[in-house]
């Protein structure tokens, strides 16, 4: 199984509107744009995207033109457990692209790799894992790590 665990891209801040009504800057708009030009050629096979529902992740994972699904299991208000058991991780039969939040994206890349739940991901970085074998002989590898900035135009 694969699990790719995208941040949502720069997002203006509150200043008193509702979280989850909140949108991409300009630098989110090409932060998106940028990490979905990459992508796009590397998903292979049958990948499920997951969504959180918040405008800010919608907006980043559109310029990547594929079918995708909405769900709270990956929105603001999920935990690390949640997330984690929605794409089936480890043994899942399918790879799964995740568009979601800090700081419960980097508690599951912690948690992934066995370093605790203080793991930051950048806004628009993805963190891209593959899980080989099962039970006992599972091996995971980070296979990417990767900003927006440092992909060019």
């Amino acid at each position: 199984m694969e699990l790719i665990l995208w941040r949502h891209a720069d997002a203006e801040d509150a200043n008193g509107k509702d979280d989850a009504a909140r949108e991409l800057t300009k630098k989110g708009r090409k932060q998106a744009e940028r990490m979905a030009k990459w992508l796009r050629p590397r998903l292979d096979g049958d990948w499920r995207i997951l969504v959180s529902p918040a405008k800010r992740a919608l907006q980043t994972v559109k310029p990547l033109d594929l079918p995708y699904g909405e769900t709270l299991a990956v929105g603001t208000g999920t935990s690390p457990k949640a997330l984690l058991r929605e794409v089936g991780w480890p043994e899942a039969q399918a790879n799964v692209l995740v568009v979601g939040h800090q700081p419960t994206l980097g508690e599951v890349a912690g948690e992934i790799l066995g370093a605790g739940d203080d793991v930051a991901i950048r806004k628009g970085a993805i963190w891209w894992f593959v899980a080989r074998g099962a039970g006992d002989n599972m091996d995971v590898v980070l296979k990417t790590v990767l900003a927006p900035d440092q992909l060019d135009d």
